[in-house]
């Protein structure tokens, strides 16, 4: 029988991932779609490697190596205690308790013993000072039971459409209509949900910018669908954001077959994110999004599609975009 994995932390591109998902205002089960992991995990993160209730990765890192750090060491307290390692053996060994029947009895009756915990206790068992008492445990197991992979399939994007499937010509920019979409959020410290959504021709690079109160799926796919329609749109590339679980309406609304960067590659849709950095010219980091009308943002939009470009020979992306038969 092939072994199953163990469980793995967190890594650091997940608690980026949950920040930024947090921030758009998506619940802790919709994150655990995105990341595939048990909607547990989530909670556990955001709920203990918090500060002052506000989830940051790198101080929930840092958090989450403390505590490791403290788990890992606490079992000592039981070589610290012989008078409590003696117990705990001796129920072990001639009354068939459980770790968990020692942990609830130190902790609910009266009795002249420091109180260890039911994980404290099978730490110390799977340690080399407990291994020996391991063989009075039912289970008679002498190290920790992998845990089995999750058996449910979390898809947070149905229908999902790899980056990989997609034609080669899009990548070449030999042809019109191909777009790359992505969002700009408010500042974390605003507490505002209201958004950008980015469109991005690839070959033209005009831009099509729309303000949204939020960053739900419905929102996300009405203002894309916006942003297309009625211009020349062959496919749509995103990334794995939980607001691009409707893309199947953006398809049957626009023509454009949609697919999906790889998780934490950016770079896959990286004119976009250039587009991005264009209009951060107008709408700066940090600030809240929803100060702004959609009438500002098309004044803001204008100026970028109107300005001559060096990858483009210097003419315009409007120009070039008319000149294509985009728009």
């Amino acid at each position: 029988m092939e072994k199953q994995p163990r469980y793995k932390g967190l890594s650091n591109p997940e608690r980026s991932e949950i920040a930024i998902l947090l921030k758009r205002g998506c619940s802790k089960r919709e994150i655990a779609q995105a990341l595939g992991r048990s909607p547990n995990t989530i909670s556990y993160e955001v709920k203990h490697n918090s500060t002052s209730g506000v989830y940051d990765p790198h101080k929930a890192k840092d958090k989450s190596r403390l505590s490791r750090r403290s788990r890992r060491f606490q079992w000592q307290k039981i070589e610290q205690h012989p008078k409590l390692q003696e117990f705990i053996i001796e129920k072990l060994r001639n009354d068939d308790w459980s770790p968990d029947s020692i942990a609830g009895y130190l902790k609910h009756e009266q009795v002249e013993l420091p109180y260890v915990s039911t994980p404290q206790i099978y730490a110390w068992l799977y340690s080399s000072r407990g291994q020996p008492y391991c063989q009075y445990l039912l289970s008679k197991q002498y190290e920790p039971k992998p845990r089995n992979k999750n058996k449910t399939d979390y898809s947070m994007i149905p229908n999902r459409l790899g980056i990989e499937d997609r034609p080669a010509i899009v990548g070449s920019r030999e042809r019109p209509g191909d777009w790359e979409a992505d969002t700009i959020v408010s500042g974390h410290k605003t507490h505002s949900r209201a958004a950008l959504v980015v469109a991005q021709e690839r070959q033209t690079r005009l831009l099509g910018v729309q303000l949204i109160p939020n960053l739900k799926p419905a929102t996300f796919s009405i203002a894309t669908i916006t942003l297309l329609e009625h211009k020349l749109t062959h496919t749509l590339s995103l990334d794995n954001g939980i607001e691009n679980k409707y893309h199947q309406y953006i398809t049957a609304a626009t023509g454009a077959t949609v697919y999906f960067c790889d998780p934490y590659s950016s770079y896959q849709k990286g004119g976009v994110e250039n587009g991005n950095k264009m209009v951060r010219r107008y709408v700066p980091k940090g600030c809240d999004i929803g100060i702004f009308t959609q009438e500002q943002i098309d004044i803001f939009i204008a100026k970028i599609n109107k300005k001559p470009r060096r990858c483009l020979g210097y003419k315009s992306a409007l120009q070039l975009a008319t000149e294509k038969g985009i728009i």
